[in-house]
């Protein structure tokens, strides 16, 4: 069940950031080309994720991306990926903090309370943090609740927009480029960063044998990928490409379907929520873990670190949720694609000294598939700067 759960985790990372941002950037797009840069990107973050994980395995007593980095790519290259993992993380906690804090200051003033947006993740914020810092079990056993809770969410959500698709929206012709694809890969490259979590959980299930860790990356990294493309179709089947591109925030993606009963708005808001919180629950857990593992293991600094930092950064951009994830995709080139390329390529050297447990994973493809990500990373990367 551990290995379960911590797929669980590494899907509920990446689903909080995509259910909310694909829709509103890829709906532009149309469903056929959506599908196809979702599948490339799909490819490209997986296998980058199995890197990772072999790195980590190689390893002795790694606790956390800084160990790995250090072991590796030497004291340098640690302050490099511990420089760019602070950004990203950074990036994502202020993303799902102001999402966050959007949903709740709408939730209020359906109750007749009007709390602002920082008020609302800022508590939101520091009790997530006492739950993150009593450990990884309660995590895993929180997230698991919250996931199955979300899924059950999203098929009442689904069952009830299948009834009402219009074909004609999914079939209809975009008014796109090929610069707006360039464009918009970032933010569909971070709707599959779940990747930040993997030294953790790797960590976690330290007695797992290299199958059962590829097998907890692929079903973290499959799960996403099919609820995107399910959510993406209903989304786009009901409101229509021309609608949904206009939308900047989360509530008003939710406000869309005010037509719709009264029940299916705030189930979508629920869902919303969730979706959220599991990103939340296991970017914070990265980030409180590599402030342990480099900077102090004192609890109380550490989830300062976490939980205070973020919460000035989102205080000072505010409405930018679409816009923070375009930040973390640019990150996540360095730290997700040409970190775990750099670590494998150390760790995979004979002179490179593996642990004496033996359970290491090495992943299949060669330097073939090593060069193949490089390119990858150069195309998201190159994409940042198209603006």
């Amino acid at each position: 069940m551990k290995l379960f759960g911590s797929a669980l985790i590494l899907s509920g990372t990446a689903l909080g950031a995509g259910m909310l941002a694909i829709p509103m950037v890829l709906a532009q797009f149309g469903f056929v080309l959506s599908l196809v840069l979702m599948l490339v990107i799909f490819l490209g973050t997986t296998y980058a994720a199995l890197l990772l994980t072999e790195a980590c395995t190689k390893t002795e007593g790694a606790s956390g991306l800084s160990s790995v980095a250090l072991a590796s790519l030497g004291v340098k290259g640690k302050h490099a990926m511990n420089l760019f993992f602070y950004l990203l993380l950074l990036c994502m906690m202020v993303a799902y903090s102001l999402g966050i804090g959007d949903l709740l200051h709408k939730l209020f003033l359906g109750l007749g309370f009007n709390v602002s947006n920082p008020i609302c993740y800022s508590i939101f914020s520091l009790f997530m943090g006492a739950i993150v810092v009593s450990g990884k079990s309660y995590i895993d056993k929180l997230n698991r609740v919250l996931f199955i809770l979300m899924v059950v969410m999203l098929c009442v959500v689904i069952a009830s927009l299948f009834t009402k698709i219009n074909i004609d929206y999914l079939t209809q012709s975009a008014n796109f480029t090929l610069f707006d694809v360039v464009k918009y890969s970032t933010v569909i490259f971070t709707s599959f960063a779940s990747m930040v979590v993997i030294p953790s959980l790797v960590e976690y299930n330290r007695e797992a044998t290299p199958k059962q860790l590829r097998n907890m990356v692929l079903l973290g990294s499959v799960i996403p990928l099919m609820c995107y493309l399910v959510w993406l179709f209903a989304i786009v089947g009901n409101l229509g490409t021309d609608k949904i591109s206009q939308f900047n925030h989360i509530s008003e993606l939710i406000e869309a379907f005010s037509g719709h009963s009264s029940i299916l708005k705030g189930v979508i808001a629920v869902f919303s929520a969730l979706a959220l919180i599991t990103s939340f629950l296991g970017v914070s857990m990265a980030l409180y873990d590599q402030n342990r593992d480099a900077i102090s293991k004192h609890k109380g600094l550490s989830y300062a670190l976490t939980f205070m930092l973020p919460l000035l950064l989102a205080s000072l951009f505010s409405d930018q949720f679409v816009s923070m994830l375009d930040y973390a995709g640019m990150i996540l080139v360095f730290l997700a694609i040409w970190g775990p390329l750099a670590m494998v390529i150390q760790v995979r050297k004979p002179s490179y000294m593996l642990p004496q447990s033996g359970h290491v994973y090495t992943v299949k493809g060669g330097n073939a598939a090593l060069i193949t990500t490089f390119l990858f990373g150069a195309f998201i990367f190159v994409s940042w700067f198209i603006q």
